[in-house]
């Protein structure tokens, strides 16, 4: 390269950004750490809501999770949520936790009492009422799981509660 030629001009130019990118960085302060809003947060700041995100009046959107990656067992959970009456975006992050803890989010987890699959039905045939697959299809043992979810606790974060104090669901 020749000094003063066009591509010694643009190497200088992106040299030079680089080094005040740095020292910026370098100046930054953090002041929070960023924490997801509660299912109760997000409803006071949503008046006449039912759990449901948006701006509250202070133009603040609180969300309690994020979506899962596409075509895992998660983001069958967080697409079936709403069949099931339940906000997603409210309730993933409760159903996420129990269930990373129950089965990893495996459909084949087994444990020595005879609890299956995602949900950890016990016995695993319970899940039999929601499709002939169980054993093997992710969204079967969902429905099911969520199913049980409602008629037993109302929702995901009310079982997500009880389980945090039983270590079971």
């Amino acid at each position: 390269m020749v000094p003063g030629s066009h591509t010694m001009a643009a190497l200088e130019t992106e040299r030079t950004q680089l080094m005040a990118m740095t020292t910026a960085a370098r100046t930054l302060t953090v002041v929070a750490e960023p924490k997801l809003a509660s299912p109760a947060e997000v409803a006071a700041a949503n008046p006449g809501t039912t759990g449901s995100t948006g701006s509250g009046s202070s133009g603040i959107v609180y969300v309690t999770s994020t979506p899962p990656d596409p075509g895992s067992a998660q983001a069958i959970a967080y697409n079936l949520l709403a069949s099931f009456g339940f906000n997603p975006v409210t309730f993933f992050g409760c159903l996420k936790d129990m269930w990373d803890r129950e089965s990893g989010w495996r459909y084949d987890a087994e444990n020595p009492s005879g609890a299956y699959g995602i949900p950890q039905a016990l016995p695993g045939s319970k899940m039999a009422s929601a499709g002939p697959d169980w054993q093997t299809n992710p969204a079967t043992q969902i429905k099911w799981g969520l199913g049980y979810i409602k008629a037993i606790y109302g929702d995901p974060c009310k079982a997500w509660a009880f389980w945090q104090v039983n270590h079971y669901y």
